[in-house]
Order: C-alpha cells, then sequence, then structure tokens
C-alpha cells in the first residue's frame, strides 16, 4: 500500500508508529466506544492500513514501533491470520466494524481495552506478553481456544455476549460466547466484573497463577454458565459474589489453593447447580453462600478443608466418596447430620465416617459419637423389621454403646423399683429357719444381674403379681447384659 493512499487520519497513525507514539481520537477521557458506528472520517482507519502498518512498515533503528491508538473506527477486518507481529497492538476505546481475525498469529502484546467488537477470532494465538479485554463490548464470541499467553488474561468488566430475548428461536447448539478451553496462561486470568451472556468454557485449561471472578455474571440458564472441566489453576481459583445463572462444572479440576465461592449465588432450578466431582481442592468456600438453587454434586472429590454453613446446601446433594479433614465452621453434630440425610443415594455410611473422621481430627470426640450413633439409627431404618427390633434395644439401652452409662440409668431405676416392691411386701422364703435374711436391694440386684449371686433369689419365692415382676426383672436383666456385651465390643472395634 502507498502512503499516498492513507487518509488524514491513517497518516497520523503511519507517522507515529515508528516512534511508538500514541495518536488519541476520542473527544473526551470517558467517551463510550459503543457509539462509535457514528463516527466520521477524521477518525475513521481501515483495518488493511493497520494490518500493513503491523506487517511491513517502517522500523527505524534506535527506536521501538509500536501501534498505539485509541478512539478510531476500524472498518473491514483486521486480518493477522498466522502472522508473526513483533511489535505492541494498543487499540483501546475503538469500535470494530468487523471481528479481528487472529487464528494462529504470533504477537508480542494485544491490548483492546475499552473497545466495541464484533466478536474476536483467536484461537491458538501465541502472546508473548498479556491480551488484554478489560472494560469491552463484545456482542459476538471471543475464540481463545488453544491459546499460548506467557503473561495474564484480562478480562475485567468486560461483558461478553448479547442477552437472550424471549422473541429469539432457541438454537440447539449455541456456540460459547467466551471461549478458554485448552488454553495455557502463564500467570493469571483477571475476570472481575466480567459479564457473559452464555457459556465461559475453560475446559483443559492451565493457569499457572490464579483465576479471579469476584464479582462476575455467568449467565446460561438453563445451560452450563462455567464449564471448567480438568481446569488446573496453580493457585486459586476465586469467585467471591459470583452470580452464576446455570451449571458451574468443575469437574476434575486441580485447585492446590482455595476455590473461593464465598456469597456466591449458584442458580440452576431442577438441575445440578454445582458439580465438582473427582476434583483435587486445597480448600473449598462456600461461606455466607445464599442457599444453593439446584443440586451439589461433590463426589470421589478430595478436599483438605470445606466451609459451607448446612443452610448453603439445597436439598439434594451428591456426596458419596467425597474426601475432606477439615469442616468448618465448627457446629454441634446435630446442625450437620441432616445434611447426610440429603445424600441421593440414599443411605452410604461412608459419609458418615467422613464427618465422624472430621470432628475427631479437631479433637471433639463427643461429636463424633454423635455421628456414629446417627449412623447406626439411619441403618436401622434399612433392615428387616425383625432385625430393627434388636437394634432399637440396643439404642434405648446403651445407645448402641456409645452412652454406656445409659444402661446404669436403667439398672439404677429397675434397683429402685425392686427395693420399693420389695421392701413393701417380701417374698416368703422357701425354708423358714434356712433363709438368710431378706434384703429388697440384693434380692433386685440378685433378679437383674445374672452372673451375680448374693443367695437372696435361690431363698425367696415371690407371688402374684412380684412374682411377675420377678420375670420382667429378670428378663430385663438379660437384655441389659446382651446389649451392654454387644456395645462394649463396638466399642472396642471401633478402637
Amino acid at each position: 500500500m502507498e502512503i499516498t493512499d492513507l487518509t488524514p487520519a491513517e497518516r497520523r497513525i503511519w507517522e507515529a508508529f515508528p516512534r511508538g507514539e500514541g495518536v488519541d481520537f476520542r473527544e473526551s477521557p470517558d467517551e463510550d466506544a459503543s457509539g462509535g458506528h457514528d463516527w466520521g472520517p477524521e477518525r475513521t482507519v481501515r483495518a488493511d492500513v493497520l494490518a500493513a502498518l503491523l506487517l511491513s512498515g517502517p522500523s527505524p533503528a534506535g527506536q521501538v514501533a509500536e501501534l498505539n491508538v485509541r478512539g478510531a473506527r476500524i472498518t473491514g477486518k483486521l486480518n493477522l491470520k498466522y502472522a508473526v507481529v513483533d511489535h505492541p497492538i494498543r487499540l483501546r476505546s475503538c469500535w470494530f466494524e468487523r471481528k479481528p481475525q487472529l487464528y494462529g498469529a504470533r504477537l508480542r502484546a494485544l491490548v483492546l481495552n475499552d473497545s466495541t467488537l464484533p466478536g474476536l477470532t483467536a484461537s491458538t494465538v501465541t502472546v508473548d506478553i498479556d491480551l488484554r479485554l478489560s472494560c469491552c463490548r463484545v456482542t459476538g464470541p471471543v475464540r481463545l481456544a488453544g491459546a499460548r499467553i506467557a503473561g495474564g488474561l484480562f478480562l475485567r468488566r468486560a461483558v461478553i455476549g448479547t442477552p437472550a430475548t424471549g422473541e429469539e428461536a432457541p438454537q440447539e447448539t449455541p456456540e460459547p460466547p467466551l471461549q478458554i478451553n485448552h488454553a495455557d496462561i502463564g500467570t493469571d486470568i483477571i475476570a472481575m466484573e466480567l459479564t457473559v451472556h452464555g457459556q465461559t468454557r475453560m475446559n483443559g485449561t492451565t493457569v499457572a497463577g490464579q483465576i479471579n471472578l469476584d464479582h462476575a455474571r455467568l449467565n446460561a440458564p438453563g445451560g452450563i454458565a462455567l464449564h471448567a472441566e480438568t481446569l488446573s489453576v496453580g493457585t486459586d481459583l476465586r469467585a467471591s459474589r459470583l452470580e452464576a445463572d446455570g451449571m458451574v462444572n468443575l469437574t476434575g479440576a486441580r485447585i492446590p489453593g482455595q476455590a473461593y465461592f464465598s456469597r456466591a449465588r449458584l442458580s440452576a432450578p431442577g438441575e445440578t447447580a454445582l458439580r465438582a466431582s473427582s476434583c483435587t481442592i486445597g480448600e473449598l468456600w462456600l461461606r455466607e453462600c445464599p442457599r444453593i438453587d439446584g443440586i451439589v454434586n461433590l463426589r470421589r472429590s478430595q478436599l483438605d478443608m470445606l466451609y459451607a454453613e448446612p443452610d448453603t446446601w439445597p436439598p439434594v446433594v451428591r456426596t458419596d466418596g467425597l474426601t475432606y479433614r477439615v469442616l468448618h465452621p465448627h457446629l454441634p453434630a446435630e446442625e450437620r447430620l441432616p445434611l447426610l440425610e440429603r445424600e441421593e443415594s440414599g443411605y452410604l455410611p461412608y459419609v458418615y465416617e467422613q464427618l465422624a473422621a472430621a470432628y475427631r481430627t479437631v479433637g471433639d470426640e463427643s461429636a463424633a459419637r454423635d455421628v456414629q450413633l446417627a449412623k447406626l439409627r439411619r441403618h436401622r431404618r434399612t433392615q428387616p423389621h425383625h432385625t430393627r427390633l434388636w437394634g432399637l434395644l440396643q439404642d434405648v439401652t446403651v445407645g448402641y454403646g456409645f452412652r454406656p452409662l445409659r444402661a446404669a440409668g436403667w439398672l439404677l431405676l429397675l434397683v429402685l423399683t425392686g427395693w420399693i416392691a420389695y421392701g413393701l411386701h417380701h417374698p416368703r422364703p422357701l425354708k423358714p429357719g434356712e433363709a438368710p435374711d431378706f434384703n429388697p436391694v440384693f434380692y433386685t440386684i440378685d433378679l437383674l444381674l445374672p452372673i451375680i449371686g448374693f443367695g437372696q433369689e435361690e431363698a425367696f419365692a415371690p407371688s402374684g403379681w412380684y412374682q411377675w415382676l420377678s420375670y420382667l426383672l429378670i428378663v430385663t436383666g438379660w437384655i441389659l447384659a446382651t446389649t451392654t456385651a454387644a456395645g462394649v465390643s463396638r466399642s472396642l472395634q471401633r478402637q
């Protein structure tokens, strides 16, 4: 392209490029680029001119050339497909008529902050420094699948996609507006206050640093809002106050630090709202979240710490195979046990053992025993009726061995009953003149405890309803002895 073909606006850019100087067409610093379609020829630049400048423009020795433009109306398609561009590209607060084509390109740096675009095709792009799309308004898809960015990806306060309206015909397989799947990010993805109308796809992406989605809004009603299967993060996934309308799918993710969803609103009515199965996560934070609207699936995941209040969990959870070492906040077992009743698969002994182990980790043996007792009671409801009766007897008498003092209470009550009954009406001696002096307390103990003998039971024979009382005491004693032995045996097995 000859220099004589340039318009005045293009000539300004061409002359500033070799020196790395900026060209600002804006009328005010806070001008909104969304109205760029009405900008006049004094700030209109052809995309072909910018491509020619980047690929073959002047680059004097001793100077660092840079494309640095603000507030331009860029017409046509900026086509840098497979190109190698050694100069930084900064097109801030610009309006693009067509989506840039950067497929397979190798760029030094790309900054499109505050710009308005109909889309961005940059799959498999390689960027030596950063890719910045902060505060952009992008109506079409942003394709960054397979991108290799040595620095960071910045999407702070960007708005990507177009809100769906009731008049639009539904698409069978809509293209995700934000595609960062199988990308390799050298530092961080910074996307605070990001808004995406549709699916955000990060499957198989590797991020050396953190992902920050604080205050982001991901809107995909009836679909997947965040699709991040096998995501690998170097430090943390931050999503404080995230608003996700649709599933958050982290299946197989590896997050050694925190998955921080505190105060996040997760909603997928009738569907899975949070799927974090088969994950390895250092700390999963659901602190002060509103009740999750949808199913939570944490099957087979490994967590070092899980922070969630009981009110956060929805009516249906899936926790089969979930492993966690510490559970916060520390609450009585009575407040945690209802969650185990919500397990979709029904009675799972493992979830009770896991909760008890978490209480033991922090030294709360009393809560751990409460969980074990609740496990046996839940198990009893799954057994046949005749087996349930024996379990009920163990529960009432000694609490399955977790309440040993309960047997002493029953024994004391029965001894007191026999003491009063036989004290008021002494049974007759079997051999008058040979029988020892009658003692109602030791007579009752003789009836209750089959392995202890004080000579009272063999020497006296009650009659009438006192005889039936003696039968009741004998049977009750055997039941107490048997259930106590079963409880002690179970306790020894646990130890």
